[in-house]
């Protein structure tokens, strides 16, 4: 369920002679250390989001919108307003995925969310581009933009493939593009991207209402709101 939310990946291509490969490799790996160094520097962001779930096997394109905001030490609500609402939020002790129309809550542990390869993970800084992926560059840019194809060092089912775009005045992703196994992409735009606006925390806090249903995926009960 949560998969579906927040799964995606990264990569791009370089030049194939000698002398231009290895300049377009240091272009891309200094493009790379700049992202990196700029969301570790962040103490939060904030951003619109704009989702396209392609699947596969159905051809079917599901289309999503709302708001992101995330702050140190990966903290993130990741709040989905259409077609439906849908709340993620990611904090200290455990991951929240609540489904209003559904009444429905699902609880996870950090640990299995930010462990793999997640959009999740990159944006909150404990993923690492040049230690995670084979990084390559594609012409294909928007004017402004950078286009990076990642394919990962260590592949995952829901992770095989991804293209990442960079705003480069701020160094900042402006869209990303994950692939996995089956051949579904997630793509993920970011609009209005806010650098350290002032956060509260209680934004990553979350206790379902109490007439939801709880699916308990850590095999720890929660610990009881003061």
């Amino acid at each position: 369920m949560i998969l579906r939310t927040i799964a995606i990946l990264a990569a791009l291509t370089l030049a194939t002679s000698g002398n231009a490969f290895a300049a377009a490799a240091q272009d891309v790996a200094a493009l790379a250390d700049k992202v990196q160094k700029q969301y570790q520097a962040l103490t939060s962001f904030s951003a619109d989001f704009v989702q396209v779930l392609d699947n596969a096997a159905s051809k079917e394109k599901d289309t999503r919108s709302g708001r992101l905001v995330f702050a140190q030490p990966a903290l993130i609500r990741w709040e989905t307003e259409k077609p439906e609402k849908e709340l993620l939020v990611v904090g200290k002790d455990a991951v929240w995925n609540a489904f209003p129309e559904e009444k429905a809550a699902y609880r996870y542990s950090v640990e299995e969310v930010l462990g793999s390869k997640t959009m999740l993970r990159f944006l909150s800084g404990k993923g690492n581009l040049r230690e995670d992926f084979h990084v390559e560059q594609e012409k294909d840019a928007p004017e402004g933009q950078a286009k990076l194809r990642l394919v990962p060092r260590e592949a995952e089912p829901s992770l095989v493939l991804a293209y990442a775009w960079v705003d480069l005045k701020t160094n900042m992703l402006s869209r990303i593009a994950i692939e996995d196994f089956y051949g579904n992409i997630n793509d993920v735009s970011l609009n209005n991207v806010k650098m350290n606006p002032a956060v509260s925390r209680e934004q990553f806090q979350y206790t379902p209402p109490k007439d939801y249903g709880i699916f308990d995926n850590t095999g720890v009960p929660a610990k009881p709101k003061p």
